[in-house]
């Protein structure tokens, strides 16, 4: 089992959060493939876009519905902070993950996280479980409430 993988069970756990991590052979790397793999529609589909606070190391998640996209003038607003997008490197550098496997828990740093309200649809959202090929379920209130993470207006 890879040390991403391990990382977000070990705080799913953490957090009592019981829930089964799924491999797909095929991918999920994006949420319309994630979705086919899945059984689930694409607003299910919980995409977790980074962005760096400009000038610095730090980065801010976003999670956002699979059928929605980040507006960068909203996140930075939501934040608090200028942002700009972070690149491969720099998101593994922090997060641990590999774009495709960022998850919502298990990061190597200590990550602000935002949630799009249109999550909160659902009875239950797939995220990145820290690899391209794992996913887990999760009621989005237990991710809000157990990710410490802030429903805000951040999409176009």
């Amino acid at each position: 089992m890879s040390k991403s993988l391990n990382r977000v069970k070990a705080e799913l756990e953490q957090l009592g959060l019981t829930t089964e991590i799924v491999h797909k052979a095929d991918g999920t790397l994006t949420a319309e493939d994630a979705a086919t793999a899945l059984g689930v529609t694409v607003g299910q589909i919980v995409k977790s876009i980074l962005f760096r606070v400009q000038g610095s190391d730090m980065h801010v998640l976003f999670l956002t519905s699979g059928d929605n996209r980040v507006d960068a003038d909203k996140a930075a607003k939501v934040a608090g902070k200028p942002l700009e997008r972070a690149d491969a490197a720099s998101i593994r550098q922090w997060t641990g993950f590999a774009i495709g496997g960022v998850s919502p828990f298990g990061h190597l740093n200590p990550v602000q996280k935002f949630m799009d309200a249109d999550l909160l649809r659902y009875d239950v959202v797939w995220a990145a479980a820290g690899t391209p090929n794992h996913n887990f379920a999760i009621d989005p209130k237990a991710l809000r409430d157990k990710g410490n993470v802030v429903v805000a207006d951040f999409t176009e």
